[in-house]
């Protein structure tokens, strides 16, 4: 996409799929519509081999006109600063960022993740560059057969219920194929 005339996309945008759907090729494209400087914030922790190469891999697929920063607790705070001056700000992922927040504080589990969900939300009015928000779509598998597990799919679909009534446009990409599930833009 790059050398394409630049699209408007609208303030915020969330886009839901499993894992392996084809989220990140189809955000990536819709971010580089926007046009140029773009920002990638990541949120994963690269906390073994298999996922430092994972990582990488993905930094390679974007290439060098991406700036990426790591963020792993606090977007609400980074995002205002960071986003001056860029074309299209992508997040990925929302459920990395809420697996951080939840075992950050295991006494206080979900309560201790709201406040950041809330300032995220609060923040996303105020971004002077549209914002792509990744997120898993944990809802359709398998029940997780411990507690915590079950504790942070059921986080999640709260979460992307929020993100998505906060949202202008939503996507839910599965097997590659992106679907429109709400445009308001």
């Amino acid at each position: 996409m790059i050398g394409e005339a630049p699209h408007a996309l609208p303030p915020v945008t969330l886009v839901l799929g499993g894992a392996a759907s084809g989220k990140s090729r189809f955000v990536q494209q819709l971010a580089e519509t926007a046009g140029w400087p773009l920002l990638y914030v990541a949120t994963a922790r690269a906390g073994d081999a298999e996922m430092k190469a994972r990582i990488a891999r993905h930094r390679q697929e974007r290439g060098d006109h991406w700036q990426t920063l790591e963020e792993t607790h606090d977007l609400a705070g980074l995002l205002p600063a960071a986003a001056q001056g860029k074309a299209v700000v992508l997040i990925d992922c929302v459920t990395l960022w809420l697996s951080n927040l939840l075992l950050e504080d295991e006494d206080h589990l979900e309560s201790s993740v709201w406040p950041a969900v809330e300032a995220l939300l609060a923040v996303l009015d105020r971004l002077p560059a549209p914002v792509i928000l990744v997120s898993n779509e944990l809802g359709l598998s398998l029940v997780p057969e411990n507690r915590l597990g079950r504790l942070f799919r059921d986080l999640a679909g709260k979460v992307n219920q929020r993100l998505a009534a906060r949202a202008d446009n939503v996507w839910l990409v599965t097997a590659g194929l992106p679907l429109a599930l709400k445009q308001t833009r």
